[in-house]
């Protein structure tokens, strides 16, 4: 899994790049297999004017199907990562389940004939042949 972490607005410090790494690191590792990049970009919407203004964007690129993307504002950066995280954890989740269950989903294959009998159709009602 490939972590691409960025800051717009302000110069991304060591411990915070260390704090989302390790954040997306114990949150998404059950999903290595499933996952194949992860682009993570912080934002200080206001600059120094201060405020609920410190954004999270978590992108997850999933194959075969859309992103996974989570965004959360808060006045402090960290915060903002943490929730974040949680919160594209249990997307990411979520999604990998329904495709689970979509793949395995089989609908049985019905064999039609020309004209079957009232018996014969009976007997495939009887055996789960039309669910």
């Amino acid at each position: 899994m490939q972590i691409d972490i960025r800051a717009k607005g302000f110069e991304l410090s060591p411990a915070l790049r260390e704090h989302a790494e390790r954040r997306l690191g114990f949150a998404l590792s059950w999903a290595v297999y499933d996952v194949r990049k992860v682009a993570v970009r912080l934002y200080d919407i206001n600059g120094p004017r201060g405020g609920e203004d410190k954004c999270c964007r978590i992108q997850i690129a999933l194959p075969g199907t859309s992103d996974v993307v989570i965004e959360d504002t808060e006045t402090d950066l960290y915060m903002a990562i943490n929730r974040a995280v949680d919160r594209a954890e249990r997307s990411l989740a979520r999604r990998l389940e329904r495709q689970r269950e979509h793949r395995h989903v089989r609908q049985p294959v019905v064999e039609i004939t020309d004209d079957p009998s009232a018996e014969e159709f009976q007997q495939r009602a009887d055996a789960g042949v039309f669910h």
